[in-house]
């Protein structure tokens, strides 16, 4: 196994556990709309607001988990394994955890949270330019 697949299984080991503090928190805390609960999804925003991040965490890392998978899966299906994408797979972990931390803790304000998701997203680039100028070598 790739370095690269390493780091995306670790990543999605994370996205996989993010949904504790979630249904912790909502099982937990009283909010409105937590009768309904199973009937439709309850409304963010009558939740105490370090249930409603951890929401936000979880979806936050869903949201580019798949795009950065997807291009180290392709990585390794192609054979492509360079010194960038190595760097790239450690870091887009590193950010992913980052983010959950600075998202639960509260600490998340602008200018960081952003910060931290964009960070994520040039990664993400960053290895798919790898991906495709060495895949056309």
């Amino acid at each position: 196994m790739t370095t690269e697949l390493t780091w995306l299984t670790y990543t999605a080991l994370l996205a996989a556990s993010l949904w504790i503090p979630f249904v912790f928190g909502v099982t937990v805390t009283d909010f409105e709309g937590k009768e309904g609960l199973f009937v439709r999804p309850p409304d963010p925003g009558k939740m105490l607001p370090w249930v409603h991040r951890s929401l936000r965490v979880h979806q936050n890392l869903l949201e580019q988990l798949i795009p950065f998978a997807i291009i180290v899966l392709i990585s390794a299906a192609v054979g492509v394994s360079t010194p960038i994408t190595v760097t790239c797979s450690i870091i887009f972990f590193w950010l992913r955890v980052g983010h959950a931390v600075v998202m639960l803790s509260g600490f998340a304000r602008a200018p960081l949270r952003p910060l931290i998701y964009v960070a994520g997203w040039v990664v993400t680039l960053v290895c798919a330019w790898q991906l495709l100028a060495t895949a056309k070598a």
